[in-house]
């Protein structure tokens, strides 16, 4: 039986369990949206289920044709999703009960139409982990020591440049003003979003396995570089414009300009690799 026909046959089924779906997620899912719309960190959360149905449709002439054959493994995974939405809950762990309902969706996959559909639906599954909003700890585990590096390579840049400027810790300390390299300016918040959208540019462009691998990693030291430039050039103007010349319009346009030359570069290195060949 192909998958198309195996859908066909459990689509009653798949009706009468969606309002089982929306009874336990039906204050989950909407506040990760919220989240999404709220928290400048996750709002590509939007646009992470669109990219995963594009590799979805992608799949959909291999997929229609593929032979069903329903696996009981499924129900391992079944039963991992459900003990990881009431440990979230017990724990009141937001993205424990988040990330339950991609474990569920992949478990049910696996039952109903077995390991040949699920590894053609596997990746689109699995790109559903970026619209996750990562858990507080993890985020600050790692906004932490970026902000320190980017403070610090900053100072030093800006130095030999000869700003009078000094850093202790993520504080930079110039004569006229004090600026702190806060999250968003850290790169996490770039990171974050510049990771999601560089896994969908390299899957879509890239052909072989090193080729996105090396786009994929490429994405974390332009997000720290670009930002590394967006405080240097805050500092630039600090120190001959005030600090009012380098908050306000200019604070919010830089991060929106930093974003699009990441974008280009990932592009650029991206062309460079599909001009290379192996």
């Amino acid at each position: 039986m192909s998958f198309a026909e195996s859908f066909r046959s459990h689509r009653v089924l798949f009706f009468l369990l969606l309002p089982l779906f929306v009874l336990m997620y039906y204050n989950i899912v909407p506040s990760m949206v919220e989240q999404w719309y709220n928290d400048p960190n996750y709002s590509h959360g939007f646009i992470v289920p669109i990219i995963a149905a594009y590799f979805l449709y992608e799949r959909r002439e291999e997929l229609m044709k593929t032979e069903s054959a329903p696996s009981a493994f499924g129900i391992l995974l079944l039963i991992f999703g459900l003990l990881q939405l009431c440990a979230g809950y017990l724990a009141f762990e937001l993205y424990t009960m988040r990330s339950s309902l991609i474990v569920l969706l992949a478990g049910m996959i696996l039952y109903f139409f077995g390991m040949k559909v699920f590894r053609i639906m596997l990746l689109p599954v699995l790109y559903l982990f970026f619209m996750v909003p990562l858990p507080y700890i993890v985020y600050d585990s790692i906004a932490f020591p970026l902000k320190q590096l980017v403070a610090k390579y900053s100072v030093d840049a800006l130095q030999l440049m000869g700003v009078i400027i000094i850093r202790e810790g993520n504080i930079l300390i110039l004569p006229e003003t004090t600026l702190e390299v806060a999250d968003a300016c850290s790169g996490i918040r770039s990171l974050v979003s510049l990771l999601a959208l560089a896994a969908a540019f390299a899957l879509i462009t890239q052909k072989g396995t090193i080729k996105r691998v090396i786009i994929i990693v490429a994405a974390i030291p332009i997000a720290i570089l670009t930002n590394g430039v967006r405080v240097m050039g805050t500092g630039i103007l600090a120190q001959y414009w005030g600090a009012k010349a380098a908050e306000g319009f200019f604070h919010e346009f830089a991060g929106l300009a930093v974003f699009a030359v990441a974008l280009l570069l990932m592009a650029g290195l991206g062309a460079l690799l599909n001009r290379g060949g192996k």
